[in-house]
């Protein structure tokens, strides 16, 4: 008997799966407390409606993250900060301060934890970081830090 699961089942499936068990199964365990529907034709349409209407979302969310790597690719952050002897900064630029120039200067929001940086920025210079926008989609983004005057 085919059915679509209501919720996660232990070793069935995960909700909204369409499995075939046997009929006492279905009958006498899974349709009884709830945890699955039998698969009719309105059932089966409703599956495939949001399976689509998922693979829409996952397709829309990806090209967004393309358009915004292009964005990205000419980019570049400029941050400014005080120093000391040597040339060493005062702290150091994390990317939660990138992510914040980002919005104030250019309007691109990014979240903080997607910019890859192995650890902060403590010199003077020009970075390139990795930011994760979407799995398998990544941009770089340019980043100088400059001596505050």
């Amino acid at each position: 008997m085919k059915v679509i699961l209501t919720q996660d089942v232990k070793s069935q499936g995960k909700k909204g799966q369409l499995i075939d068990v046997s009929d006492g199964y279905a009958k006498n365990f899974l349709l009884p407390k709830g945890l699955a529907i039998i698969a009719g034709a309105k059932e089966m349409n409703e599956l495939k409606n949001r399976e689509s209407a998922k693979q829409f979302k996952i397709e829309t969310e990806r090209n967004e993250a393309k358009e915004l790597a292009k964005k990205l690719e000419g980019v570049v952050v400029k941050i400014s900060a005080t120093a000391g002897a040597e040339g060493k900064l005062y702290g150091s630029v994390t990317s939660m301060e990138i992510a914040d120039v980002l919005k104030k200067e250019r309007s691109i929001e990014i979240d903080k934890r997607k910019i890859v940086m192995g650890d902060p920025i403590k010199a003077f210079g020009s970075y390139t970081f990795d930011v994760k926008l979407y799995p398998e989609v990544t941009g770089k983004l340019n980043v100088i830090v400059t001596e505050k005057k």
